[in-house]
């Protein structure tokens, strides 16, 4: 009677787990179907190379968001990935005490935040007091955003290294600052790497900060000191227009930005698979 009643229960917790991996995943196709039937039948070479037409008039295309989205996440790597990095190791080879946990409690928390606050917080402290928005702004805000998650996961990579090769390290003379730049940081750059990705693409579709930072711009933008354009700010501007083509480019914008997210997720996930499979 007990063998039966477990089986029922396998059978049931099984069967419940199986439709809900198959909501999740058809969820997820349904969105991508979505995008790219609104989408990617809208996409031509204008679209990647030309500027966005005078307003009301059809065509044009969004090639000034995608160099302007190149440089913000530029500059948020720039910014968010050495400190992130950085903090990372020193959590991972030196955290132990009160003030590692206070960072760890710290970062966990700047990591809840909602991209909207980090936003205004940029906008008060390098939008307000120069007066003009800028690329600059933009991409500090969304390196701010980067910061915890780097930290963590450089954390997290560097705490999977086995302990016996600092320990082989050290018993041969080096250092710990050598042993963790020569043996323990290249052990884990792989998964440290995938984790950096990731967390770029998680910042590729922020479009708050940008409206506070960067604001946007439907030219050119030279240099890092005016407003510049970004997929996802050009995005949210055409889906609430009033014009039928801007919808349509809408659409063929967030098939890309979606696309390029994809990408980095599936690179990242295959160097983090050939790292765990080299670990194995």
């Amino acid at each position: 009677m007990l063998q039966r009643r477990r089986k029922i229960v396998n059978v049931v917790m099984l069967s419940l787990t199986g439709v809900c991996t198959v909501f999740i995943v058809s969820v997820l196709f349904i969105i991508l179907g979505y995008l790219f039937w609104n989408g990617a039948r809208y996409l031509t070479i204008n679209f990647f190379t030309k500027l966005p037409a005078p307003v009301g008039e059809e065509g044009g295309g969004m090639a000034n968001a995608i160099v302007g989205s190149g440089k913000l996440l530029l500059l948020a790597t720039l910014i968010g990935v050495p400190f992130g990095f950085l903090g990372g190791v020193y959590l991972a080879e030196y955290g132990t005490g009160i003030f590692p946990s206070m960072v760890r409690y710290m970062t966990d928390l700047l990591n809840g935040v909602p991209s909207i606050v980090i936003g205004i917080f940029a906008y008060g402290v390098l939008v307000a007091p120069r007066h003009h928005f800028s690329t600059l702004a933009g991409g500090m805000a969304l390196g701010v955003m980067m910061v915890p998650i780097a930290l963590r996961t450089t954390e997290e990579f560097l705490r999977g290294v086995p302990q016996s090769l600092r320990e082989g390290a050290m018993a041969l003379g080096a250092s710990k600052a050598r042993t963790i730049a020569t043996v323990v940081i290249p052990a884990a750059i792989r998964g440290i790497l995938s984790g950096m990705m990731l967390d770029l693409a998680r910042v590729a579709g922020e479009t708050a900060p940008l409206l506070f930072t960067s604001l946007g711009n439907r030219f050119w933008s030279p240099g890092w000191d005016k407003p510049t354009a970004a997929l996802p700010e050009m995005i949210y501007h055409y889906a609430i227009s009033p014009y039928d083509d801007w919808h349509r480019q809408a659409w063929a914008a967030g098939f890309v930005l979606l696309a390029l997210v994809l990408l980095v997720n599936i690179v990242a996930r295959l160097v983090l698979a050939r790292t765990s499979h080299a670990a194995g």
